[in-house]
């Protein structure tokens, strides 16, 4: 068996380096935001339209979440600072039954961030078994697979459903198995075909853990009355390609769509309370600020009451964005439609030079430089937002337009 630093790239001197160089070279890389106008910031005497924030339902600027803050702040502080082991004020509780009955899962547990999630639940999940790790799943689940594998646990990566039915065929019957992989990819902003994973985790008596990061609050369950293709209630992947959670974990995250500093797992009561006294987040870990949880509840209000428009209007400014893409032959690998846009650059363009150019322009995005992205796949990412206005989304479409015709894009033909 491969040890797991041949398997997946880690940090190395080079990919420091790399980042350095970045940092030293583009204004889009550790800037400083020194103003927020809606999706407008400025940095330094630059105005630009961001399209690099996920907050993708745009509750980070709604007025009726924030004013939800005060009240709660008054009720418990601004930081009730007990671990969760050691007393949870109630909102948690709360939360917990509002997210359990917007996903339709057996039970919840919510703690503050998808890292310590990962760094910890999935270690406690594996013991000294088997783990098989999606190629392209996310940094951080790969940090939890390293710190499971120091902890006792095998950890393999695969690439398709076939190499990991053959890595499942030859795992020892006996041991724990458990299959890591993204719901939503942070990249490309596809969905995977989850049914068939879940299908073969079944069929080999393993257990599929889902990193839905990017999903949870914009797709959810289908329905002949969605107001899009992202379904309804943006009750995430599970529901959305309507699987049971019979053998499966969903972790996810507030900080995306719900704009809080908050994440949690879905998973069977008898896990959750294994995990209370197992995962070190909930046993010695500082909570989330009383700011998040009240902003979560809010959520869950809105969310109720007009995410679908919400949802409706973001991907109606995404489709605007790939229908200029497609009209102008530009390749990009997003194929579900979902507000993640990664567009590799043509054939020995600069991303120093691109990232230039857009940052002239007045857009802001996610630089995607070697060697934090293999050569190939070198670009920058846009990011909508339901709260990103008309008229930057008109600014944007016009910044690609411009960069198509002086061929600085992938062609879809190449």
């Amino acid at each position: 068996m491969k040890p797991l630093a041949t398997l997946v790239p880690v940090a190395t001197k080079p990919q420091l380096s790399g980042l350095a160089h970045l940092r030293a070279v583009s204004e889009m890389c550790d800037a400083t935001i020194d103003e927020v106008r809606g999706r407008r910031i400025r940095i330094g005497d630059q105005w630009l339209a961001d399209f690099a924030s996920c907050n993708y339902l745009g509750l980070d600027l709604d007025p009726e979440i924030a004013d939800r803050i005060a009240p709660e702040v008054s009720r418990w502080g601004t930081h009730p600072s007990w671990s969760r082991l050691l007393g949870s004020p109630r909102i948690y509780l709360d939360i917990e039954e509002r997210l359990s009955d917007l996903l339709g899962a057996p039970d919840t547990l919510v703690l503050p961030t998808i890292t310590q999630i990962h760094l910890s639940v999935l270690p406690a999940l594996a013991g000294d078994g088997q783990i098989f790790m999606e190629s392209t799943a996310h940094k951080t689940i790969y940090d939890g697979c390293v710190m499971s594998r120091g902890l006792g646990a095998s950890v393999q990566r695969f690439h398709d459903l076939t190499e990991l039915a053959d890595l499942l065929r030859r795992a020892p019957a006996h041991e724990t198995r458990l299959i890591c992989m993204d719901g939503v990819n942070s990249m490309t902003g596809n969905i995977p075909e989850l049914g068939e994973y879940v299908a073969l985790a079944r069929e080999h008596g393993a257990r599929l853990y889902v990193d839905d990061a990017h999903g949870f609050g914009v797709i959810g369950e289908r329905s002949d009355q969605e107001s899009s293709p992202y379904g309804q209630r943006g009750n995430s992947i599970v529901r959305h390609t309507a699987q049971s959670y019979d053998d499966i974990i969903l972790v996810g995250g507030f900080s995306k769509a719900y704009s809080s500093l908050l994440a949690f797992i879905a998973l069977p009561t008898a896990l959750k309370d294994h995990l209370k006294l197992a995962a070190a987040p909930y046993l010695y870990s500082g909570p989330s600020p009383t700011a998040s949880l009240a902003t979560v509840m809010a959520g869950f209000d809105v969310n109720e009451v007009r995410g679908d428009r919400l949802r409706a209007d973001l991907h109606d400014k995404t489709r605007r964005v790939l229908n200029l893409l497609e009209h102008r032959n530009v390749y990009t690998p997003n194929t579900s439609g979902l507000p993640i846009i990664e567009l590799p650059l043509a054939t020995g363009m600069s991303i120093e030079e691109v990232g230039a150019i857009l940052f002239r322009k007045g857009i802001y995005v996610t630089l995607a430089a070697y060697p934090l992205v293999p050569r190939d796949q070198v670009g920058f990412r846009v990011q909508i937002t339901a709260a990103n206005q008309d008229d930057e989304i008109d600014e944007l479409c016009a910044v690609l337009d411009g960069l198509a015709d002086a061929e600085l894009l992938r062609r879809r033909d190449e």
